[in-house]
């Protein structure tokens, strides 16, 4: 069977055992360390993958990711505006609100909120406040009852529960003969939901029915925006500007990204410097693979001149060491490509046996949003490493082939 002279031998030499037990040690470090860099990697980057899509959840899933609202004032005659917003491509959900903001009492307890008059069957089909229902429903606020739909966390600062009723003050007056008096209403709790800790949530918004909101803040028929939901959220931004020039001058149109945007940035750099901090392990097992490649060279220079004796030219030398130190590379590379996709996809479980054996609490939602460790394999982050491993192993095999195709077999022969 015909194969290449330069990689018969470079496999032949992989393979074979040396005479210098040392080289083959430090040949197999640099294996292990190659393979662990990119099992780290790997690993890493998926774990900050995970906690990347658990806050986008959170946010996206709650925040409003366009906004049409007026300059200066309510929205009048929103049916006509939200008729011609549904016409314009991307656009899959509207949703009306009325936002305001409020005090929350009970007993002498007292909590700010944001309070928000919601369609709850238009708010089902932007939001995943429906799906984080912890007790009612969302479907319960039903006009002219005066309900309201507050977090679990509201609910437990303020001791109440549902059922309970509580008053909301807002910031509208009314003049009375005895002075000017707060606009307050009391309401029923009809639902609490719970989206998670990180970005207040669950302790700072309170949801009306829209009609309520209206009455409440005497706002008439008029409304303080329509919030928008598109399949592709990173083509919002490009999105609203289009909006904002299908519509007239008296509408204002937002995006996700002026509220979070430099937050998801931030994430994104982070991601980035850890990529290249972690890229520094294989850095260092390739530099290790050098050191291992050079003693083989050492170690096989009789043989080196030997095959120059032979016939071998330069060319043929560098190409044996060059595909030794590439299978090696590449060996490392896929063992820590396992050991990374294992590792990836069985983090949540791994941590979770880790802390029920040993009675722990390594994640708390108190400091990382979440209770578990999420993971989430990006295919595109494990094709980039792998090709950055394998690279800067080919670039590490460069010295040690240069350096044994310049082998003089007179040289080399003399004192053998």
């Amino acid at each position: 069977m015909f194969r290449p002279v330069a990689l018969y031998i470079g496999l032949r030499y992989t393979r074979a055992k040396r005479r210098n037990h040392f080289v083959s040690f430090m040949s197999f470090s640099s294996m292990m360390g190659i393979a662990l860099g990119v099992a780290v990697l790997i690993t890493v980057l998926s774990v900050m993958n995970g906690f990347d899509e658990e806050i986008r959840q959170r946010i996206f899933g709650m925040a409003r990711q366009i906004t049409v609202s007026a300059y200066g004032g309510n929205v009048q005659h929103w049916q006509t505006l939200d008729a011609e917003i549904k016409q314009q491509p991307g656009i899959i959900a509207t949703a009306p609100f009325v936002n305001n903001q409020g005090l929350l009492t009970h007993n002498e307890l007292v909590r700010p909120v944001m309070v928000y008059g919601i369609d709850p069957n238009r708010e089902a089909t932007v939001s995943i406040l429906p799906s984080k229902m912890v007790a009612g429903n969302l479907s319960l606020l039903k006009p002219g009852n005066f309900d309201i739909v507050i977090g679990q966390k509201l609910a437990d600062s303020l001791g109440v529960s549902l059922g309970d009723s509580i008053n909301l003050v807002t910031s509208s007056i009314t003049v009375t003969p005895a002075g000017v008096m707060p606009r307050f209403k009391r309401f029923k709790i009809v639902g609490l939901f719970k989206i998670g800790n990180g970005f207040d949530f669950d302790t700072t918004l309170a949801y009306l029915n829209l009609h309520d909101a209206q009455t409440l803040f005497q706002m008439g028929s008029s409304i303080s925006g329509i919030r928008l939901k598109t399949p592709d959220l990173y083509a919002a931004p490009q999105l609203a500007k289009n909006i904002s020039h299908a519509l007239a001058d008296d509408y204002a149109v937002s995006d996700w990204t002026q509220d979070f945007g430099a937050f998801f940035a931030a994430i994104k750099m982070e991601k980035t410097m850890m990529f290249l901090m972690l890229l520094l392990i294989v850095a260092v097992a390739a530099f290790n693979l050098v050191s291992s490649l050079v003693m083989v060279v050492n170690d096989k220079r009789a043989d080196i001149a030997i095959l120059r004796t032979f016939g071998a030219t330069p060319r043929l030398i560098l190409a044996v060491f060059i595909i030794q130190g590439t299978v090696i590379g590449l060996t490392g590379t896929l063992l820590g490509l396992m050991g990374g996709i294992f590792l990836a996809t069985h983090a949540t479980e791994i941590v979770s046996s880790i802390q029920t054996l040993f009675h722990v609490q390594l994640i708390s939602s108190d400091v990382y949003y979440v209770d578990y460790l999420p993971s989430k394999l990006d295919w595109l982050d494990v094709t980039k490493i792998c090709l950055a491993s394998f690279g800067m192993t080919l670039l590490a095999t460069l010295y040690p082939a240069w350096d044994a195709s310049r082998t003089e077999p007179a040289a080399a022969l003399r004192y053998e």
